[in-house]
């Protein structure tokens, strides 16, 4: 496979210790819609954007209507601290298991030589109904970092028999980056596993976590605003469409929990 990561900027700026946190499509596109509303807020600079002819083989309309290649973005947060901040954003990650090693291991290695010191990748966890109050589970490369980032929060640290395997870049950015020697976590928020569904609450309670542990000052009511009518729109699809499949709406809420290795993110 072929990955191409291209430099926007015609110098890079430099850029301290960083921390990157990636969120890319997956169940719920829990972290996608956190560093989506992440970026949008704290409108971080894009320094590279990466392609390859794994991703989709076809180019999209932009809002200038124009056409774009598809690409994964990364950029650049700088901040008052010793740490700044890298977002992993896209529209897509490459599905078949050597691509998916491949566009790891090319960030890893971006990564490293920008002196990175930590990553963060954020998914959801698909259960057969949709939680009220979404949890948020954390695993990652050792104890320390997990410690780290679970004191003083509601994160739950104990995961095993309950999540399955983490699938694509959410999970081969913290096994790679554990080979690398680059302390790594993933952050997971129960969310609806149904391809129709958002989740929004989710990804509104990793982003409450990072703010805590970041000071990324992203306005949490700002989320809860556009939340109130996005849910309205989801809950409208989301019960035509099962309505549709099983008769009655209301059926959703009866559906028994799927078994331990469904739990999965990616």
């Amino acid at each position: 496979m072929a990955f191409e990561i291209v430099q926007i900027p015609k110098k890079l700026p430099p850029v301290k210790s960083p921390i990157m946190i990636e969120g890319l499509p997956g169940i719920g596109n829990v972290g996608k819609i956190a560093v989506d509303f992440m970026v949008d807020q704290l409108k971080p600079e894009l320094i590279y954007q990466i392609y390859s002819d794994s991703f989709p083989n076809s180019v999209f309309v932009t809002e200038k209507n124009l056409v774009e290649l598809p690409s994964v973005k990364v950029y650049l947060k700088r901040m008052k601290g010793e740490h700044d901040v890298l977002f992993l954003a896209g529209d897509f990650q490459p599905v078949e298991e050597r691509a998916s090693y491949e566009f790891a291991e090319n960030l890893v290695q971006m990564f490293n030589k920008m002196g990175g010191c930590e990553i963060i990748t954020l998914g959801g966890i698909g259960l057969s109904q949709v939680p009220e109050n979404p949890k948020v589970y954390c695993t990652g490369t050792d104890k320390k970092i997990v410690d780290k980032y679970a004191k003083g929060t509601s994160i739950e640290t104990k995961l095993f028999g309950f999540v399955g395997p983490i699938i694509g870049a959410a999970g081969l950015l913290l096994g790679i980056g554990k080979k690398r020697k680059i302390p790594a976590i993933t952050l997971l928020a129960e969310t609806f596993a149904h391809p129709m569904y958002l989740g929004i609450k989710g990804a509104r309670e990793m982003i409450r976590i990072l703010n805590q542990k970041l000071s990324l000052r992203v306005d949490i009511r700002k989320i809860d605003r556009d939340m109130k009518e996005i849910e309205r729109q989801i809950k409208n699809n989301l019960q035509a469409d099962l309505g549709k499949q099983f008769g009655k709406p209301e059926l959703m809420h009866k559906f028994k929990k799927l078994p331990p290795d469904m739990n999965y993110i990616g």
